[in-house]
């Protein structure tokens, strides 16, 4: 009996690469027409090692697609009110179409006020409670998707995964991620179920489901027994587990048991290497779309 994973391996790395590469040219073609230069403004708060990297990836990624990169940098103890300011500026800069702060704040600052002071217009993340209220609404079209489960359906989509009529389930409920990925296979007429920290029996649920994200931040939570065949998965989790073989000492895994599931699995996401360029594509691509909206270029 062969122990060899059956899984069609969905390559985020490969199909980010083709978004930004689409990305590219449309920022040349519209530059090149009209003068204008898609901008995102990022503010970073405090030194976290981790968000330094995401923010220093972020602006490569838009030097590379030729997006204007505008960066604010304010000390761990900053005041709400500074940061604020920093909004106030970009939502009045008329070369910056896209805004974007850091995720997490410190403990002291308020992230609802921040987050619900940049401009509904130029909220990149789609965090703003209008976005996320038109993307549960039918009928209705959020201004901009969330970047991370934006990227998981462009992966469903890419890789001709059918949605409708489906049984999917989303693992986690965080604002960033799980509910509004929810809400996407929902939109695409999924019937939706959530599992979270109170779920009983997740395994019996998840299960059920043909199509499976996970974003709960566990590591190789998700076991080969708990899917059925055949299923297709979406692993967004990172996760640092030690390692001593490795020369950093430790590896990143998601929260799926990727050898257990690539032989149940009819597709699956590596971790690293799948969700997470995604992620960035996304943000790129709700950056241009946010210039085009806002000068009214087709």
């Amino acid at each position: 009996m062969t122990t060899e994973p059956s899984s069609t391996i969905i390559d985020g790395k490969l199909i980010a690469k083709k978004i930004r590469d689409e990305i590219a040219s449309e920022v040349a073609r519209i530059k090149d027409s009209t003068g204008i230069v898609p901008g995102l403004a990022v503010i970073l708060v405090g030194s976290r090692k981790d968000s330094q990297t995401y923010v220093r990836n972020k602006k490569k990624a838009c030097e590379e697609v030729g997006i204007a990169s505008f960066e604010v940098s304010l000390p761990e103890d900053c005041t709400e009110e500074d940061v604020i300011k920093h909004i106030s500026d970009f939502n009045n800069n008329p070369s910056v179409h896209a805004i974007l702060v850091q995720l997490p704040l410190p403990q002291h600052i308020n992230e609802e006020k921040i987050l619900n002071a940049v401009a509904i217009e130029k909220d990149v993340d789609g965090f703003h409670p209008l976005n996320i209220g038109r993307l549960a609404m039918q009928g209705r079209d959020p201004l901009f998707i969330p970047c991370t489960p934006k990227g998981c359906m462009e992966l469903l989509h890419r890789y001709n995964v059918e949605i409708k009529g489906k049984r999917a389930v989303v693992i986690g409920r965080s604002n960033i991620v799980g509910m509004p990925a929810a809400l996407l296979l929902q939109r695409a007429n999924a019937t939706i179920s959530i599992i979270h920290s109170k779920t009983k029996n997740p395994e019996e649920i998840t299960r059920q489901a043909d199509i499976l994200i996970s974003a709960a931040g566990v590591p190789n939570m998700v076991r080969g027994s708990w899917l059925k065949p055949g299923a297709v998965v979406i692993d967004v989790g990172i996760n640092a587990v030690d390692d001593a073989h490795s020369a950093r000492g430790y590896r990143l895994v998601g929260d799926v048991c990727f050898e257990e599931a690539s032989r149940v699995a009819s597709a699956i996401t590596p971790v690293p290497g799948g969700v997470g360029p995604m992620t960035i594509a996304m943000l790129l691509s709700n950056t241009l779309s946010s210039a085009k909206r806002i000068h009214d270029l087709k």
